[in-house]
């Protein structure tokens, strides 16, 4: 089973070594290359105040996140949540060394620790288009992923793009692939398929799928300010 989970975070400024907190995680989970609506997203204290740049960034304001709770308090749960899986980050080094950060603070292994590996998709971007921009607004916009709502920036709202970029990003690596070697048995010549033809099955999802989608937008509401169409377009 191949599990990927998608990060984000915002943070009070640019420096962790400067003193500058994590103020939100955001996570998505996918599994095979298909998003189980496995999600996990926290809003942090700080316990400092934000850089006026910043600010504008994410606009999360002190007032707050002044009873959210500290990251020492969802470190636990979080490090759960990401043990074993592929992290993927755009951006990699930024987000890590705050998290790895945070995980100092506690007296704890760095993120690397906990998980099985963290690609960096800002990199695999760069890869893929040499000489362009890469940030995930031009990522979006090049591959026709949808980021109207993205405002402000947030930490879920932007794992969910991520998501969809990198689909975009590596569709067709997992195409069937026959061993060069094997010659042997007869030829195959492939027929022409009207796909018109094919009629899907559409399963509906259970409660248990419900309540875990409902989960996943309220928290992308929350994040993009109210800002998500799903519930007006679906």
């Amino acid at each position: 089973m191949s599990r990927q989970i998608f990060l984000d975070t915002e943070t009070t400024g640019l420096s962790p070594d400067s003193g500058d907190r994590v103020i939100e995680v955001g996570c998505i989970e996918m599994v095979n290359r298909r998003l189980t609506g496995g999600h996990k997203h926290v809003y942090l204290n700080p316990e400092r105040r934000s850089h006026e740049d910043a600010l504008k960034i994410h606009g999360l304001t002190d007032e707050f996140l002044a009873d959210k709770p500290r990251f020492a308090e969802i470190a636990d749960d979080l490090l759960v949540f990401l043990s074993g899986a592929e992290i993927i980050i755009h951006n990699a080094a930024f987000d890590v060394g705050f998290l790895n950060a945070e995980l100092a603070r506690m007296g704890r292994g760095p993120l690397g620790a906990h998980v099985a590996a963290v690609t960096d998709s800002l990199t695999m971007a760069r890869e893929m288009f040499p000489g362009k921009s890469n940030s995930l607004d031009a990522l979006c916009k090049r591959l026709e992923v949808d980021n109207t709502g993205r405002t402000l920036h947030g930490a879920l709202l932007d794992a969910g793009l991520l998501a969809e970029v990198y689909i975009r990003m590596t569709r067709g690596q997992e195409s069937l692939v026959i061993d060069a070697g094997d010659t042997a048995g007869p030829s195959l010549e492939a027929s022409g398929i009207d796909l018109r033809l094919i009629e899907l099955p559409v399963i509906d999802p259970d409660e248990a799928e419900r309540a875990a989608f409902e989960g996943l937008l309220t928290e992308l509401d929350k994040a993009s300010s109210g800002k998500t169409l799903w519930r007006t377009v679906a």
